[in-house]
């Protein structure tokens, strides 16, 4: 008993940052101070299947989000079956990616940087209705900035809590969307309706997987101390 006492005063003391920050976005997850959030993994969600567009030999011709967490990507070509399975589970990809660069690595003032940049490109690009285009430029120019003048380790803060929040989101949006309101035209809805199988079938499949996913990063790449110094020092 004591034992497991200890493990878990460790698992606390050495990950109290990565809690608080899950417990905080889980307290207001229905407020305007995580809808930004909510919305910037909507973003990552269209620019997974923008990207498994392209890659696959198509095009993109729109990409827009909206403040009731919705989003859309008009494409020409490119493997459909690909770009339809990439949207949840890309973004969870890169919300994965976010927290273990700023786990790992020194590159986050680097990495926020080059996030900004994207978000500025893809709206220069392929956005045009007003609401996309205030918030995909303003958390791109956001981000530039906080780059620039924000210290390292403020920087790090910052993509701990977009990869958290992205890893939170995901596995509840799959549910939601595919398992919650089958009938709603989905990705797994559309995947159903083109290439066999149930809207509830393919959602069951990415809730797991992205389970699996969640598992397999806080297992294996936290190490025992995850926490960071905050300082407040601006560059």
């Amino acid at each position: 008993m004591r034992q497991h006492l200890n493990s878990a005063a460790n698992l606390i003391r050495g990950h109290w940052q990565l809690i608080a920050i899950v417990a905080l976005v889980f307290v207001f997850w229905n407020t305007l101070l995580v809808l930004p959030l909510k919305i910037l993994v909507v973003f990552l969600h269209e620019l997974s299947h923008a990207l498994a567009i392209v890659t696959t030999g198509g095009s993109v011709e729109s990409f827009s989000v909206s403040p009731q967490q919705g989003g859309i990507v008009i494409g020409r070509d490119g493997n459909r079956f690909i770009s339809l399975s990439a949207g949840y589970l890309g973004s969870l990809l890169f919300g994965m990616g976010l927290l273990i660069i700023a786990l790992r690595t020194n590159a986050d003032r680097a990495v926020l940087g080059v996030f900004g940049g994207v978000m500025l490109v893809v709206t220069l690009l392929y956005v045009r209705d007003p609401f996309a285009m205030a918030f995909c430029a303003g958390s791109g120019a956001v981000m530039l900035a906080a780059a620039w003048y924000l210290s390292r380790n403020l920087c790090d803060l910052v993509l701990r809590v977009i990869g958290l929040t992205s890893m939170i989101y995901v596995p509840f949006d799959i549910f939601d969307d595919t398992i919650r309101r089958a009938g709603l035209r989905s990705d797994a809805y559309m995947l159903a309706e083109e290439f066999g199988g149930t809207t509830m079938m393919w959602g069951g499949m990415w809730l797991v997987l992205s389970v699996v996913m969640i598992f397999f990063c806080l297992r294996n790449l936290l190490g025992r101390d995850s926490n960071v110094r905050i300082d407040v020092r601006i560059s």
